[in-house]
């Protein structure tokens, strides 16, 4: 069901003027000239302007983990002072969960203490999405020792685990540490985990594997004091295969492979990446950056985001708003004068993706086995299903997986003649190799189940709607997969605006009650093979659906997208949502 309503959740876009699929909205308006300081460190001075600067200057996040260890792991939850709880827990990957039975429409008038309960979200850090067989059993053993079973893959390649004591944090950390992971700046104003290609090393596409640069940039800078005082949270993304499946535009810094006709093979640098309320698409520097000079260059962007950063609002904190400010010359600019010491060359645009990024189904590798791109329904598992995973994955000969940008699993290294018994060994895990392309398509935020700024349920209610659109549009050829993201916010955790069809999670106005649903984005999407570059989706004004209508309005959507389209042109739906009738996309 939609219905015209007010918009009672969201804040307004900075970069609102219409974007089409040819021709993206990349704006966010930089902050308005003030006689008050921004609060950018090289020209202001260090002052802290607020309490969360203030509190972040008198003790690093860094340093709590000895008191969560030593103090609050015998204490308990109640023995936890405040600022640490609320701020720096976040550093190592520890926030608040939601209390179970608040309702969507106390979000925004509850303080903080009244909405969360006494456990805790914690969020593994797992850098370019690696992981072993052995580190996957170790994260199921603690979700099912620990976090009641719990496990969601993240569209940032890490994996959440919920109903976590502080009391148990120091044996978390123990048996995560042992086999090579942590949480360390998982969460924060921090450098945030790294975006890497799942199938770096091994697939035939490749044109370099970026394992070196990302094990060089985490060795080296995570964990590092100089950087664990940011603005706010600081995003990577780096990619060797030319699919760019690691939504680089959309990350503070990325780097995506290109082959300079010159200098061979080595990356495109992008900054000023990112959605939430004010979105704003990443743009090239115009400059090439060789393999062995990433991290240096990595460390330079950093820098200048600490240095420059705005830093007295937080909604005008992250890069995309210096990036707004500054353009794309003077960012280059001060980065080769400042912090390089040298020019980097100029470098081509990596060209258009010929295939999709999420690496769904089975592809050979370079040394002849094949791996296997699967789909839970909205990235959601379990511990015990991560942990019969590992023991299938072991059973056919394979100890390597990665996750993926898109709560998706890549199952390495599977000889040839193992490949159907496990794709069937999967399905019954709930991991399907080969999906319907809404299930493929749809991701979803945490929600109100335990996201303490949600307002609406994300997870049953998208799961709901899969299972409810794989009956009701059986035998309808779908031209490409339909990207279905469905946020319980307007922080966009869950990429609306970069997807076919976008729910942004609020209160709307049915029969003049207000009840759960969310926003209509619609025709957004990064850069892939069906388009050149990425945009924002398109809003029409009123255009709400409650929660219980996903299936019933991405129904109706679909259908006439499918009666409509230009076959000659083999119009996608992004295409189509752009230039179609208000009345069509009701």
């Amino acid at each position: 069901m939609t219905t015209p309503t007010t918009d009672v959740a969201t804040e307004p876009v900075a970069n609102d003027r219409p974007a089409t699929a040819e021709r993206p909205a990349r704006r966010v308006a930089a902050p308005r000239p003030s006689s008050r300081p921004n609060g950018q460190w090289k020209i202001d001075g260090t002052a802290p302007l607020n309490g969360n600067e203030e509190w972040k200057q008198v003790d690093d996040g860094l340093a709590v983990r000895e008191r969560i260890e030593n103090i609050y792991a015998q204490g308990g939850f109640a023995s936890i002072d405040p600022t640490d709880l609320h701020g720096r827990f976040r550093v190592w990957g520890l926030y608040t969960q939601r209390k179970p039975g608040i309702d969507g429409g106390r979000t925004a008038t509850l303080e903080p203490h009244e909405l969360e309960d006494e456990y805790f979200m914690l969020r593994v850090r797992i850098d370019g999405g690696q992981l072993t067989t052995e580190q996957l059993r170790v994260i199921a053993n603690i979700s099912i020792d620990f976090g009641r079973d719990t496990a969601d893959l993240t569209d940032r390649q890490n994996v959440q685990l919920h109903w976590v004591r502080v009391e148990d944090m120091p044996e978390i950390w123990r048996r995560l540490e042992a086999v090579g992971l942590g949480t360390t700046e998982a969460c924060g104003d921090v450098p945030r985990v790294v975006l890497g290609s799942p199938v770096a090393g091994i697939s035939v596409e490749e044109l370099i594997d970026p394992t070196p640069q990302i094990d060089e940039i985490t060795s080296r800078f995570i964990g590092d004091p100089t950087l664990s005082n940011l603005p706010r949270k600081f995003k990577t993304a780096i990619t060797g295969h030319p699919s760019q499946d690691v939504v680089h535009e959309i990350n503070d810094v990325a780097f995506v492979a290109v082959e300079h006709p010159e200098l061979g093979i080595g990356y495109d640098l992008w900054v000023g990446g990112g959605l939430s309320t004010a979105p704003r698409l990443g743009e090239r520097l115009g400059v090439f950056v060789a393999p062995d000079q990433v991290s240096e260059v990595w460390h330079g962007v950093a820098q200048i985001f600490r240095d420059y950063g705005f830093r007295r609002l937080r909604n005008k904190a992250r890069l995309k708003f210096l990036l707004a400010e500054w353009g794309t010359e003077k960012f280059r600019q001060v980065l080769q004068d400042e912090y390089l010491g040298h020019a980097l060359p100029d470098g081509p645009a990596a060209p258009k993706p010929t295939t999709t990024g999420d690496h769904v189904g089975v592809h050979r590798q370079k040394d002849g086995r094949f791996y296997i791109g699967v789909t839970p329904i909205v990235g959601r598992v379990s511990g015990p299903t991560l942990a019969k995973l590992a023991d299938l994955l072991e059973a056919h000969g394979s100890t390597r997986l990665r996750t993926t940008p898109h709560q998706k699993l890549v199952l390495l290294d599977v000889p040839e003649a193992d490949v159907e018994p496990l794709i069937v060994e999967l399905n019954e895990l709930g991991l399907e190799a080969r999906p319907s392309l809404i299930r493929r398509g749809t991701i979803a935020c945490t929600g109100i189940e335990f996201c303490k700024l949600a307002i609406v349920e994300t997870k049953v209610n998208a799961t709901k709607a899969v299972q409810d659109l794989e009956d009701r549009l059986r035998g309808f050829d779908l031209p490409h997969p339909i990207s279905l993201h469905v946020n319980g916010c307007p922080n966009s955790c869950a990429r609306i605006q970069t997807a076919d069809i976008g729910l942004k999670g609020q209160l709307v106005t049915i029969d003049g009650e207000q009840v759960p649903g969310y926003q209509v984005h619609l025709g957004g999407g990064l850069a892939n093979q069906n388009r050149d570059e990425a945009g924002l989706g398109r809003t029409v004004r009123g255009l709400k659906v409650a929660a219980d209508g996903i299936a019933d309005y991405t129904e109706r959507v679909v259908k006439r997208f499918l009666e409509d389209r230009d076959t000659a042109t083999d119009e996608t739906f992004a295409q189509w949502a752009h230039r179609a009738e208000e009345e069509a996309l009701q």
